[in-house]
C-alpha cells in the first residue's frame, strides 16, 4: 500500500509540481492552507507532511507547534519545503523537530528522492518504538503488579479501573464530553497509564496497607500521602527515562484521583475543571471499584447501590458531566465487574 504524504502549501504551483513529482510513487493530498491540514488529520493520518512556512493564517511554524503538541499527530514526520533558506529560520525549525529542509523553487527528483529517503528510515523508527512501546508498558505492568501484590485487600482493582476508564473515554468521545481535550490524546498510552494511579501505595507501610480493619485518622492521614508519593515517584522515573510525555498522564492519574469537584479532597484541594481531567476520569471508575468490591472493614455494595451512591455524589465528589456518562454506561462497568 502505498505512503500517504500531506503538502501543504499556499501556492498553487507548488500543489501542482508537488503533486506530479510525488503522484507516482505516493497517495499525496495536497492542501492550501494549515487549517485545511488539521481538518483532514481529523479523519486521516499522514506517513509525512510536506509543509510550507509562510502561508496566510497561519503560518508553518505555528503548524510546527501544534502537531508537536498533539499526542496523535506528534509523531509524523515533517519537512519544511520553504523560499527562507537562512540559518536562522532552519535552526528554528529544527528545533521544532521537522527532519528536514527542502528549497523552493524544488528539484522534483530531489523532492521523490528526500521523501523516500526519510520514509525510509521513518519504517525503521517506527519499528524501534513499537520494542519502546513494549519495553514502557511491560515496565507500568511491572510497576502496577508490585502495587496489586503489597495491597492484598484490592485484588483485580488496578485492571478494572483501565477498564472502567476505556469505557468512560470511548464513551466522552462519542457523546462529545470534553472530547476537543481527549482527541488529542494517545488513549493506548493514556488507558496504559492509569495503571500506575496507586503506585505510591508502594511507600505506604504494609501494616497500614493491610490492615485488617478501620483505619485511625492517623493512619488515614498516611494513606492519603500515596497520591503525592505517586507523583514523585512518576516525576523521579521521568527524569532517569528521559520521557516526561510517556509518564505525564501517568502522573495525573496518580496524583489527581482523590480530587473532589467541590474541592474537598485532596492532596491539592482543587475545584471543579481545575482539576486535569485524568484525575476526574479515575475519580468515578476509583470509587466504583471501591464500592462494588469487598474490604476488610465492609462488605461489597451491589452495583445499584454503588451506581446510586456515585449518581448522589455528582457534582459534590463527582464531575457531572461524567458522572452522566458513567450512568448512562452503567451495564458496560457492571460487566467488568
Amino acid at each position: 500500500m502505498p505512503k500517504t504524504i500531506f503538502l501543504v502549501d499556499d501556492s498553487d504551483i507548488s500543489l501542482s509540481r508537488g503533486e506530479e513529482a510525488l503522484e507516482p510513487y505516493f497517495d499525496v493530498m495536497t492542501l492550501p492552507s494549515a487549517t485545511k491540514m488539521f481538518a483532514l488529520l481529523e479523519k486521516m493520518l499522514p506517513d509525512l507532511i510536506l509543509l510550507d512556512i509562510e502561508m496566510p493564517g497561519q503560518s508553518g511554524f505555528e503548524a510546527m507547534r501544534l502537531l508537536k503538541a498533539h499526542d496523535l499527530y506528534a509523531h509524523i514526520p515533517v519537512i519544511f519545503v520553504t523560499g527562507r533558506n537562512d540559518e536562522h529560520t532552519e535552526a528554528r525549525g529544527f528545533q521544532m523537530g521537522a527532519i528536514d529542509f527542502i528549497g523552493k523553487p524544488f528539484s522534483p527528483p530531489i523532492l521523490v528522492n528526500r521523501v523516500k529517503a526519510h520514509l525510509s528510515m521513518d519504517e525503521k523508527v517506527r519499528e524501534r518504538t513499537a520494542q519502546l512501546w513494549r519495553l514502557k508498558n511491560g515496565i507500568i505492568s511491572v510497576l502496577a503488579d508490585l502495587v496489586e501484590d503489597r495491597d492484598v485487600t484490592t485484588g483485580g482493582h488496578i485492571e478494572r479501573t483501565a477498564s472502567y476508564i476505556q469505557i468512560l473515554l470511548d464513551q466522552m468521545l462519542a457523546n462529545r464530553v470534553y472530547d476537543g481535550e481527549i482527541r488529542g490524546w494517545d488513549l493506548e498510552t493514556v488507558i496504559s497509564s492509569s495503571r500506575l494511579h496507586d503506585v505510591g501505595k508502594i511507600r505506604i507501610s504494609d501494616i497500614i496497607l493491610n490492615k485488617p480493619g478501620k483505619l485511625t485518622p492517623e493512619e488515614f492521614e498516611i494513606i492519603k500521602t500515596h497520591a503525592s508519593e505517586g507523583e514523585q515517584i512518576i516525576d523521579q522515573i521521568a527524569v532517569r527515562t528521559g520521557d516526561e510525555v510517556f509518564l505525564r498522564h501517568a502522573k495525573k492519574f496518580a496524583g489527581y484521583h482523590h480530587e473532589k469537584w467541590n474541592g474537598l479532597g485532596y492532596p491539592y484541594g482543587l475545584s471543579g475543571e481545575e482539576i486535569p481531567l485524568q484525575g476526574r476520569v479515575m475519580a468515578i471508575a476509583d470509587v466504583y471499584d471501591a464500592l462494588v468490591s469487598e474490604r476488610p472493614y465492609k462488605k461489597p455494595f451491589s452495583h445499584e447501590q454503588a451506581v446510586d451512591i456515585i449518581m448522589k455524589e455528582s457534582g459534590l465528589h463527582f464531575d457531572p458531566k461524567i458522572a452522566e456518562v458513567f450512568y448512562n454506561e452503567r451495564n458496560q462497568f457492571k460487566a467488568v465487574r
